[in-house]
């Protein structure tokens, strides 16, 4: 969340870097009125509370001299409406503040490319050899069809649209994948393996960012309780930490964990809506980490890093963006993607984004570290990366390692996992 005494302090710094983003961010002036009408509230009510106070002492005095206490008690009572008017007031504006700054997007990192879209953004690098083939390659959707891996029609008919049944060896694939990026990122990255339940509350979508802007995206339960289907591993892991002090000597904590995620994909009409590029139930390795301010790029920078390795691994051809600050995603400060090469598109698609919140999210869920055993918590820094998109991996195999006569290459490091070299 917008730190609003940096909004006070430095007005039109703030409503300038945030507006890169694309968007007009001046009403955040009348936030600030609403938030110095809300501090001379808090100030009028003090003196009142300190008023009435002093008027109460006055009553055993009175009686004690026989005087008629009538009047006391009617400035305590008027006293008393006044200060509940007061309240009132303040709760209100409270409320419209907070929900203006729920709102309101983090703040780009200061060396970010600046760009309206994803037009713009900055490809940082290129990685490994993009495939030539002799003969016309197939899309991941007519592969997975006549290899019968992937099933699109019936997964249509037991559930909807954009939804896929992973069939012999496709979900050997898949799942062969899960295992095989949770533990590299174990093993050789150091990161502590978690299993996230799949259903959050409002609370942790809220921490993150996902509401209440993007409610329209979620996937709500029926449920009193406002509970939601994850979007990603980013929500519960992240919100592990809700409201705690962490001591400085857990930092940097990095988490690894697979869940299976769910979007709505709203606004995503017309796009992607062949295959497994965009689905609303989709498996994701996420990285988390919680990082004192002043390493936390260098843990993304680890991060980024840590990403790639799967790829390489995987000897598929990718490239590294970084993001400009009309394509920044809400809740980040600098992000970014990593997207492997599709024969079918004939270009690079995203597999991966790793970004870094800074404290954005940890204000939101008042998540602190204390930098020694004397000093006041601060809120530290939260990061989280997709270390990958396990479908969209998949995808880039079936395309990437096609052979001829529509079978698929295994990749090396995935051989002993399939119990094969070939899928036909």
């Amino acid at each position: 969340m917008l730190d609003i005494k940096r909004l006070r302090e430095d007005t039109d710094t703030v409503i300038k870097r945030l507006e890169l983003r694309g968007e007009d961010f001046s009403h955040l002036k009348d936030t600030l009125t609403q938030d110095e009408l809300r501090r001379q509230i808090i100030q009028d009510v003090e003196r009142l509370k300190k008023e009435r106070n002093e008027t109460s002492k006055l009553i055993g005095q009175y009686k004690r001299e026989g005087k008629d206490t009538a009047d006391i008690f009617k400035q305590i009572e008027d006293n008393k409406e006044e200060i509940s008017s007061l309240e009132a007031q303040k709760n209100t504006l409270e409320t419209s503040i907070r929900d203006t700054l729920l709102r309101t997007p983090n703040i780009p990192h200061k060396d970010i490319p600046v760009g309206k879209d994803d037009t713009q953004n900055k490809v940082l690098r290129e990685v490994g050899d993009i495939p030539v083939f002799d003969f016309e390659p197939k899309a991941h959707w007519d592969l997975g069809t006549d290899l019968d891996i992937l099933d699109f029609k019936r997964a249509s008919k037991v559930a909807a649209s954009r939804f896929t049944i992973y069939k012999g060896l496709g979900s050997r694939l898949e799942r062969g994948l899960i295992n095989f990026m949770l533990d590299m990122h174990v093993d050789e990255h150091g990161y502590h393996e978690l299993m996230l339940p799949y259903i959050v509350n409002k609370e942790s979508m809220t921490a993150t960012g996902q509401l209440p802007k993007f409610e329209d995206d979620a996937f709500k339960l029926t449920d009193e309780r406002e509970l939601y289907l994850n979007p990603t591993a980013e929500v519960p892991g992240i919100n592990m930490h809700r409201g705690e002090i962490l001591d400085a000597s857990e930092l940097p904590k990095r988490y690894v964990a697979f869940t299976t995620a769910f979007r709505q994909e709203a606004g995503s009409a017309g796009r992607d809506t062949r295959g497994i590029i965009r689905q609303h139930q989709f498996n994701k390795v996420e990285l988390i980490k919680f990082a004192k301010p002043e390493n936390s790029y260098d843990e993304l920078d680890k991060m980024l890093e840590n990403s790639e390795n799967i790829l390489k691994a995987l000897n598929l051809p990718y490239r590294v963006v970084e993001i400009c600050s009309g394509d920044l995603g809400f809740s980040m400060a600098k992000t970014y993607d990593i997207e492997v090469y599709l024969p079918s598109y004939g270009t690079y698609r995203e597999i991966g984004s790793i970004s870094n919140a800074e404290d954005y999210q940890a204000r939101r869920g008042n998540i602190k570290y204390r930098p020694s055993k004397d000093s006041k918590p601060e809120y530290l820094h939260t990061l989280n990366g997709s270390g990958l998109a396990v479908g969209r991996t998949v995808v880039a195999i079936m395309e990437n390692y096609q052979q001829a006569d529509g079978s698929i290459r295994v990749p090396e490091v995935l051989k002993g996992i399939l119990r094969t070299d070939i899928i036909k």
